[in-house]
């Protein structure tokens, strides 16, 4: 696609996960709008991610240049649904890589507002746990010019626990503003006529280094 890159390596790390366990990891530029088209700098983000015997960690670090566009009062007891019409970071992963159209999509919000969902894509349309608890926890930091979000997301949340050389198919995903000036930005660009991130066949790949 382009010369877009495939494969996210994410590096094995050790509990407590501290500050500098992230830089084991490159960094994943998130660059480009749904579509294929770049989107301005001032939107960009990266990722970086990280295993333990515990789980897997995602990193965002997203520039922030324009008003956020957030709950007045989160609610960080459950998930919120409809989370994806604010700023938000996601990322989808099927930990299965000969069934993508099986996976998991995780959302989390520089409030620290998050949702879990299980899906499975058909031609026809999505089917969609609404119910699944993947036990997933979210810290966010907001500076004046830059918006961190780090997902923790258990083993338990996919039903396994990967082995070094495993690899996974997943993608990252970026929301941000409002109105007719509201941006979709993918890792690996969908190309939908609409934006749309649900296209396991635009899926990367997540191999799991020691």
């Amino acid at each position: 696609m382009n010369g877009e890159t495939e494969e996210i390596i994410a590096a094995r790390v050790s509990e407590p996960i501290e500050q500098d366990a992230w830089e084991a990891a490159s960094p994943t530029k998130i660059t480009r709008y749904w579509s294929g088209d770049e989107a301005p700098s001032t939107r960009h983000a990266q990722a970086r991610l990280v295993w333990s015997a515990e789980a897997l960690y995602v990193r965002f670090v997203c520039r922030q240049a324009e008003p956020l566009v957030v709950a007045e009062r989160p609610s960080l007891d459950s998930k919120t649904i409809g989370l994806w019409e604010r700023d938000v970071c996601e990322i989808f992963i099927a930990p299965d890589p000969t069934h993508p159209e099986r996976y998991f999509e995780f959302e989390a919000a520089p409030t620290g507002e998050w949702l879990d969902l299980a899906i499975l894509w058909q031609r026809d349309g999505r089917q969609t746990d609404w119910n699944y608890q993947s036990g997933m926890r979210v810290q966010a930091n907001v500076r004046r010019r830059s918006t961190t979000i780090v997902m923790h997301l258990p083993w338990r949340a996919f039903g396994q626990r990967p082995a070094v050389g495993d690899r996974w198919r997943v993608n990252l995903f970026r929301c941000v503003g409002a109105g007719s000036a509201r941006g979709y930005l993918a890792w690996r660009p969908t190309r939908t006529p609409r934006p749309d991130f649900h296209v396991p066949a635009a899926f990367g790949w997540l191999s799991f280094a020691d």
